[in-house]
């Protein structure tokens, strides 16, 4: 039987329970096993994260990535609906931290500062739009750019302004400039890994090529071997000086030698005939 209120029961009140905001998910997937587009992508990626890491040697506050996940919201890590992208710069940051993907609710809510994304036929509209929607909007990645290896005329850039992305234009080479790297971005013609094709490059701002690590061992080596060359060329050189010197000191020897055979055969001479009763003429002399 249900107690009966009457007017003087004292109605206690239910404690309320403090609003908390839903905890990100902790069960991130960071492979979804799926390739990239083609060997020639996978290289164009590694080249552009290898260069990064020499542009930026003297740092240690950086990090640089390809073809790994951000997860920049809940909805989207529970949707599964994002794929990172090709290549990704993110500056201040502890760069010696191991990451499996970028997450950014673990990296104080930081975004990329340059992202880079390897085009090809069936993707172009997803990066040129969807994608590029979401870095300008959400991310507000400051310089955005795509490129499909396979069409060295396709290289484009944006860099966040006031207004959103405003396109980058071309220098007389045709590179842009990546403003956060304080990079040229642009296309060199060359072979990679056996592959000869159109690769994107980081340039210096002097315009000089930033050289991946075995293409600076490779010229280091060509210079070595060229300056072994050189010390050998030098070596040989002043071994035939010297074996002229040795024919010219023996030369020499042999003409002192004659010489001196001379004047004792007109010694010889001289004494014969002064033992003759004969003077020698004037002009011979010992």
């Amino acid at each position: 039987m249900a107690a009966e209120l009457t007017q003087d029961t004292p109605i206690v009140e239910a404690e309320a329970t403090p609003w908390e905001p839903p905890m990100p998910p902790t069960d991130l997937i960071f492979d979804d096993g799926e390739p990239l587009e083609s060997n020639r992508h996978r290289i164009a990626m590694n080249v552009l994260i290898a260069a990064t890491h020499v542009a930026l040697a003297e740092r240690d506050d950086y990090f640089t990535g390809g073809n790994m996940f951000i997860y920049f919201s809940s909805e989207q890590a529970r949707n599964r609906d994002f794929r990172g992208p090709d290549f990704f710069a993110v500056l201040d940051v502890d760069g010696s931290q191991e990451r499996q993907g970028w997450v950014v609710w673990e990296e104080g809510g930081r975004y990329p500062d340059v992202i880079v994304e390897l085009m090809s036929p069936s993707t172009a509209r997803e990066d040129q739009v969807t994608k590029k929607q979401i870095y300008e909007r959400v991310f507000s990645t400051r310089d955005y750019f795509v490129y499909d290896p396979f069409a060295p005329q396709s290289l484009q850039g944006w860099h966040l302004g006031g207004q959103g992305y405003e396109p980058l234009g071309k220098s007389d080479r045709g590179w842009l400039w990546c403003e956060s790297l304080g990079l040229w971005l642009g296309i060199w013609e060359g072979t990679l890994q056996r592959e000869t094709a159109p690769w994107l490059r980081f340039f210096t701002p002097e315009g000089d090529l930033v050289l991946l690590p075995e293409e600076q061992a490779r010229i280091e080596s060509q210079r070595a071997e060229a300056e072994s060359q050189r010390a050998e060329a030098e070596s040989q050189r002043a071994e035939a000086e010297s074996q002229r010197a040795e024919a010219e000191s023996q030369r020499a020897e042999a003409e002192r030698q004659r010489a001196e055979a001379a004047l004792a055969e007109l010694a010889q001479l001289k004494a014969q005939l002064q033992a003759q009763g004969i003077e020698p003429p004037g002009n011979v002399e010992t």
